[in-house]
């Protein structure tokens, strides 16, 4: 399964894209780490080979909070993916960033507190450098195909991931544009911290579904009709995100490169002494590595 793409389907785009794939088979796969959020879903894309899982699972039963993260991203390494294309719903915190735009994500705040993100607690000291933690060289290969779709694609935002599940206080949203925070969500961390540690290059486009509670509506409406409206939203950003990843894919630019940064995060992360890994943690290791 060499060069296979990672897909991670979030609000919106976790039933959508999977309808999309052809020639699927569902595999379950075992994980040190527990059970992946379900069934990955193998087949083409685009004529790419790719494997697919979706988030929140099926019938969006896990809430951020509750994802299994760690279990999701080691399950896909274990089928030979090395790089993920991520998806997710987020808020604006910023006029410009309107609802249905796209956003590929460049730097985060990450305020979670609750979720495991490391592969290594249990196995030694490995630190990880995440200056950018987001594909750079990805990134850019997003950007360069974002004129050829009907939406406008933000570059390099700032998201503040939260630990929901509720959303925020109207003061904390305040807070978070003062921070420098663009978009705000609940997915985007762990995530990208352990797909750096599974040497994966892993890009997020964000799906933007409203602006968040700093602004106060120009008009009075009731919390269904805003719900209704938040909805339609992401419906239309979710159509213009799989637009967007068809022309990634099928633009010939390089999606899986073994010279990345991202690829050799291992290298010198690693400050445990060898003798003090069990064979058992040197197997996840091995499988990390690759």
């Amino acid at each position: 399964m060499a060069n296979i793409i990672g897909l991670i389907g979030g609000s919106g785009l976790g039933d959508a894209l999977a309808e999309q794939l052809e020639d699927v088979k569902r595999i379950k796969v075992d994980t040190p780490f527990g059970s992946p959020s379900g069934e990955i879903l193998t087949g083409t894309f685009v004529g790419k080979e790719v494997a697919f899982i979706n988030r929140h699972g099926e019938g969006h039963k896990f809430n951020p909070s509750t994802v299994p993260y760690a279990a999701n991203i080691f399950a896909l390494k274990k089928l030979g993916v090395n790089t993920v294309i991520a998806s997710g719903a987020v808020g604006s915190l910023e006029k410009k960033i309107k609802p249905k735009d796209l956003a590929i994500v460049g730097q985060v705040i990450d305020k979670t507190f609750k979720r495991q993100n490391t592969f290594f607690d249990d196995i030694g000291a490995v630190h990880c450098e995440f200056s950018y933690p987001y594909c750079q060289r990805l990134g850019k290969v997003f950007l360069s195909a974002a004129e050829a779709v009907n939406s406008t694609v933000h570059p390099d935002v700032s998201y503040v991931c939260m630990e929901g599940p509720q959303f925020s206080t109207r003061a904390e949203s305040l807070m978070h544009q003062k921070w420098g925070g663009q978009l705000i969500g609940m997915t985007g961390m762990p995530e990208a911290k352990l797909a750096r540690e599974a040497q994966m290059c892993f890009v997020l486009v964000t799906l933007i579904s409203d602006y968040d509670c700093w602004r106060e509506p120009s008009e009075k409406k009731d919390a269904q009709t805003l719900l209704q409206e938040i909805i339609g939203n992401l419906n239309e950003a979710t159509v213009n995100a799989i637009e967007l990843i068809k022309e990634v894919l099928k633009s010939g630019q390089a999606i899986c490169d073994d010279d990345c940064p991202c690829r050799k995060s291992l290298e010198l992360a690693v400050w445990t002494r060898s003798e003090q890994i069990s064979d058992e943690h040197k197997g996840i290791f091995e499988i990390l590595k690759q």
